[in-house]
């Protein structure tokens, strides 16, 4: 009989080679895709006979081994950043960022349901770090579009609508080198939801300079502040601030005032400002002619030793400025230590023997031709003149205030007084940082106490003041001033009740 079994097996085998190749092909495609392409291949044909337009890049990061960060749509291999998005520096900050986002996520401050911003990132590295650990909805500003990451944008002009936002993040202490902290935390705010969180990392290491960054969000309550490693030995050490927006808090801060004539309280790390500031000078000097003027190179300006980065203006007034030259062009613009920043300067000058020069320098001071007094009203103004003089302009002495009625030796005018505390409450905020220097030839025990009353004396950080007294006479050992009625125990007194309030000031000659 013959044997017909062999051709069906012949094609049994046949056909069973066959579906082994195709599984063996299938395979193959779907190891490319998962290991090389990182997802599927949108071509018709197989993956490995030609590279997808379209690939995602993957690093290795500290948690998760292997992942995808970017998807297909977003990063092309024609794309002119793929090369950047896996150098090993990007890996770096990538890595460091998702770190810091995981540990959020953790404390309950992100989710991967947040709709998040970054801003001021000029390449996008933290958007990446957070589309890789599962925030997709993602998104940078810069002042430049790095796409698809980073659109264009900048901190204080965010390019979206209020209430966009439950996750904003500043990071590398870019807010530290924003020319405009007030409309940046301002901006953060408007874009940021009610309940919604900001993350700031900024160099703070003073806590003068982290309550003020705190001051300027208005609408945001600390939640969390502590020290982290950097990157790098350019950044060793950054300061992490969780705010929390709270549209109920108005105002927050270590002290408290307001610019309808309250008292204000200074706060701690005012204080504790006072305490670092060089010793007065206890007993009353034989030639204070020297003495004070040699005291000056002890001062410790506050610039010195804090940041004063986190301020809005930056404004200088000269109470009793003579002439340009003689504190703001010497002393102010030459040795005043002030972080690179622009100071606007009021020179507040009765004398109109000194008027005409400040005409040249209008862009950079305002002068105020009138007399720093503790209301408005027309006063006296004497100005004493020295005999030894020939010329007038070089005998000129220091003008101050007088009653109508007390008998001169020198040139009386009418001019008009304002109420300077006044003045300053609708001039600066606590949000400005105010330097002081005040010669007003004893008018300043008038001054001091109306400051305190109106509360405006914590609108000023520092003050330079030079308290008038009975002094020793240059011309005649042994002969005090019949200028003044106070002595230097009551200057010292002055000086003393100044710095016991957390008020900083110096003793100006």
């Amino acid at each position: 009989m013959e044997n017909t079994s062999g051709k069906p097996s012949l094609l049994r085998n046949l056909l069973l080679r066959a579906l082994l190749f195709g599984v063996f092909v299938f395979l193959l495609r779907f190891t490319f895709v998962v290991t090389i392409a990182g997802g599927s291949c949108n071509l018709g044909d197989f993956c490995f006979s030609s590279l997808p337009h379209n690939l995602n890049f993957v690093i290795p990061t500290a948690g998760s081994g292997i992942s995808a960060v970017i998807a297909n749509h977003d990063v092309s291999v024609t794309n002119p950043r793929r090369d950047l998005y896996t150098s090993k520096q990007w890996v770096k900050v990538v890595q460091f960022y998702s770190s810091i986002f995981q540990d959020l996520i953790a404390h309950g401050y992100l989710s991967p349901h947040s709709k998040s911003l970054c801003v001021d990132t000029p390449l996008g590295q933290d958007v990446f770090a957070l589309k890789e650990i599962g925030v997709e909805d993602s998104i940078g500003i810069f002042k430049k579009a790095a796409k698809p990451l980073v659109v264009k944008g900048e901190g204080h002009r965010i390019p979206f609508d209020d209430n966009t936002f439950d996750f904003i993040f500043s990071g590398e202490a870019r807010f530290d080198a924003s020319a405009r902290p007030v409309d940046f935390a301002s901006e953060i705010a408007r874009t940021l939801k009610p309940q919604g969180f900001a993350v700031v990392h900024i160099k703070a290491n003073d806590t003068y300079s982290f309550n003020s960054f705190l001051d300027l969000f208005n609408s945001c309550k600390l939640v969390k502040v502590h020290d982290i490693d950097g990157m790098d030995s350019s950044l060793p050490y950054i300061r992490e601030i969780v705010l929390e927006k709270d549209i109920g808090i108005l105002y927050h801060g270590g002290g408290s005032h307001n610019n309808n004539n309250s008292k204000c309280s200074v706060s701690g790390h005012r204080r504790e400002l006072v305490r670092k500031a060089e010793p007065l000078i206890g007993e009353e000097p034989l030639k204070p002619w020297i003495t004070l003027k040699r005291n000056i190179k002890n001062v410790k300006y506050l610039p010195s030793m804090v940041d004063i980065s986190f301020k809005n203006r930056y404004v200088y007034v000269d109470v009793g400025a003579r002439n340009y030259g003689s504190s703001i062009g010497s002393w102010f613009k030459k040795q005043y230590p002030k972080q690179n920043k622009t100071f606007h300067v009021y020179a507040i000058e009765a004398d109109k023997a000194f008027h005409q020069q400040y005409n040249a320098k209008k862009k950079t001071v305002t002068l105020l031709p009138y007399a720093a007094w503790v209301r408005n009203e027309t006063l006296s103004f004497e100005v004493s003149h020295d005999p030894n003089q020939e010329e007038a302009s070089q005998g000129r002495g220091m003008g101050r205030l007088r009653p109508r009625q007390s008998d001169v030796n020198g040139e009386v005018n009418e001019i008009q007084g304002f109420d300077f505390a006044e003045w300053l409450n609708n001039t600066v905020t606590e949000r400005d940082f105010v330097v002081m220097k005040m010669d007003v030839e004893g008018t300043e025990f008038d001054l001091i106490p109306r400051l305190f009353e109106t509360g405006a004396i914590c609108l000023v950080d520092e003050i330079f003041l030079e308290c008038h007294y009975n002094r020793w006479q240059r011309c005649c050992p042994g002969e005090r001033s019949k200028k003044y009625e106070k002595s230097y125990g009551q200057c010292l007194e002055l000086f003393t009740s100044l710095r016991e309030k957390g008020i900083l000031v110096h003793q100006w000659w």
